[in-house]
């Protein structure tokens, strides 16, 4: 066990279907001004369009009793086995929720949902997401630059990968 992991946790949180009445909780923390530099946002309508399954998954990350973050899968149906982690958010940071989240969607990706590849991107800036994603295995692939438009200009995205070889090992 690595110094401060917390193995109680990942028992603690558990993913599950976002259903419709999570969406106010979703938004409001899409809105959140603490996550809003962080995380792209969707309208309503287009997280109604997760919800309804096809080739995404939307998942609330679930705490005692509350929600503490969401997380959207993309590409599930796909034939080669190749996931995106659209995005992942936790409400509280610094409590371990974003690792143990990490943890189960990489146990979702690479198991029930049979992946070969899981990636994701991440902004550039974020160096803490980035450090979490390196520590669970990530690797970086390279930098997509000024790729993402934020209404006020460009930032630059971190490209991220783990293939199913390197998790089960």
């Amino acid at each position: 066990m690595r110094l401060g992991e917390r193995p109680w946790l990942k028992e603690r949180i558990r993913l599950r279907p976002t259903a419709e009445g999570d969406l106010d909780f979703v938004l409001r923390e899409e809105g959140n001004e603490e996550n809003r530099p962080f995380i792209g946002r969707w309208p309503r309508e287009r997280h109604l369009e997760a919800l309804a399954g096809g080739d995404a998954e939307h998942l609330i990350l679930e705490g005692q009793d509350a929600p503490a973050g969401y997380a959207i899968l993309t590409g599930i149906e796909g034939p080669g086995r190749v996931i995106c982690l659209k995005r992942l958010m936790v409400s509280e940071k610094g409590r371990g929720h974003g690792r143990a989240a990490l943890r189960l969607v990489k146990e979702r990706a690479f198991g029930e949902l049979g992946a070969h590849r899981l990636w994701l991107d991440v902004k550039e800036e974020n160096v803490r997401a980035r450090r979490l994603y390196e520590s669970e295995g990530f690797v970086s692939e390279g930098v997509l630059r000024d790729s993402f438009w934020t209404g006020e200009g460009y930032e630059s995205l971190v490209v991220m990968s783990i293939l199913e070889s390197e998790y089960r090992a």
